[in-house]
């Protein structure tokens, strides 16, 4: 399987799972779901973040998403991270060992939530071996 490029993977506001980046067309960005695999093209007035781009709030500083998802898979073997609707609690508590330096005042628990079903999602319809910035820039 080949490595994941979290800056080509995106999450649409207001659309289910995650979506990968294809191109540019005349009406809009064109997404094909990592689940699934149907093709969309996306207005110019989408929401759209590359998850590339995300990072989530530690103590220290920022830690990018693709660190967050590494520091999960490790803590679970590469197995299944808890579901997103698990109780608040249990989710705290993998975050607690998982990514135990997050600022929990920062990264609230929706978004805590976000991340166990991307993670899932990556998990299952691309993979967790991510490129690394060398191989980005080429």
């Amino acid at each position: 399987m080949e490595k994941t490029d979290l800056k080509k993977i995106v999450s649409v506001s207001g659309e289910h799972g995650l979506f990968r980046y294809l191109a540019h067309g005349k009406a809009g960005m064109i997404v094909e779901a990592l689940e699934g695999g149907k093709r969309t093209t996306l207005g110019a007035h989408a929401r759209v973040s590359a998850l590339g781009d995300i990072s989530i709030f530690t103590l220290e500083e920022e830690l990018p998403l693709k660190e967050v998802f590494r520091k999960m898979a490790a803590e679970l073997a590469n197995g299944e991270a808890p579901s997103q609707k698990s109780d608040p609690a249990a989710i705290r508590a993998f975050f607690d060992t998982g990514v135990p330096v997050y600022d929990g005042n920062r990264f609230y628990v929706s978004l805590r939530k976000t991340v166990l079903e991307w993670y899932n999602c990556l998990r299952q319809f691309a993979s967790l071996d991510f490129e690394d910035d060398e191989e980005e820039a080429k």
